[in-house]
């Protein structure tokens, strides 16, 4: 870490930033005298490329990290509950952050929300801070996650960038057929990305199905933990379901081939979203 004091203007300048951020470590006053924050917010994913910090690209983390060092005015760093893709949204998503015990003895969490959703673009909104026991984790504390995907059938302007338009007609039923078989299983390599580096492929899925919408669909599905691109090939293979190019039976051997190439294509980001994230020690 960087013994250096910066005085960090309400501007938030990407190149000030940058000279702090790389030398701090996710849980930035690990093993100090701190407190441990939780940060709920949601965010509109579509002009980010997905929320974990990268090189040459805009991401919900650092814009988030740089509005939470400008307002403590000290480097912060979050660790998220998780990572979603480009253009991917989330109405709930969960962070933790630690805070010297010096500056976390005059935190008003309240103001604290105010002030940094005025350093926060629109795209990102924080809906409370709370203190949390400084062994709670936002990613290995959470029990359960669910998300939502969105898909309508005919033109809709106020829908750009936040379902995706599909173009055809679904057997809905036979689809919830599918979606239901989803839960006998718990190897799902088959809707993984290759080479994730995850230590397993196993998900318990506890709510899959298709529900009717406004001109439209929603696809609800919890589990307790959720590969990478997991919901979108999902989406994709029961879309196929849909169409009648696969049966319920061939479903199933796509699941059980543990093959991504059996399964279809990921259904594009801008209908997914994160909705539900649980933990045992959050109300």
């Amino acid at each position: 870490m960087y013994h250096i004091i910066l005085i960090i203007s309400t501007n938030i300048s990407k190149g000030i930033y940058l000279a702090i951020r790389y030398p701090i470590k996710k849980d930035n006053f690990a093993g100090l005298n701190t407190q441990r924050y939780f940060i709920e917010l949601s965010y509109n994913g579509t002009e980010y490329h997905g929320w974990q910090i990268q090189p040459n690209a805009v991401t919900v983390q650092e814009d988030l990290d740089k509005a939470l060092s400008v307002f403590f005015r000290q480097p912060v760093a979050t660790v998220g509950c998780g990572r979603t893709d480009t253009g991917v949204h989330a109405t709930q998503f969960f962070v933790h952050f630690d805070l010297p015990a010096e500056t976390a003895s005059t935190l008003d969490p309240g103001r604290a929300v105010t002030g940094i959703n005025s350093l926060l673009s629109y795209q990102i909104a924080i809906g409370r801070i709370f203190a949390v026991d400084n062994e709670a984790h936002a990613r290995f504390g959470a029990t359960a996650r669910a998300y939502h995907y969105h898909l309508h059938f005919h033109k809709d302007p106020f829908k750009l960038n936040r379902s995706w338009l599909y173009k055809g007609s679904l057997d809905v039923e036979a689809m919830n057929q599918a979606a239901a078989a989803i839960l006998e299983y718990t190897d799902f390599s088959c809707f993984s990305k290759s080479n994730t580096q995850t230590f397993t492929n196993n998900c318990k899925v506890v709510e899959a199905y298709f529900t009717l919408t406004d001109g439209g669909l929603q696809f609800t599905i919890r589990a307790d933990r959720f590969l990478r691109n997991m919901v979108r090939a999902i989406v994709g293979t029961l879309i196929k379901v849909g169409k009648k190019e696969i049966n319920l039976n061939e479903f199933r051997e796509i699941i059980a081939s543990g093959s991504r190439s059996n399964a279809g294509q990921s259904v594009p980001a801008c209908g997914l979203y994160l909705v539900n994230v649980v933990y045992p020690f959050v109300k």
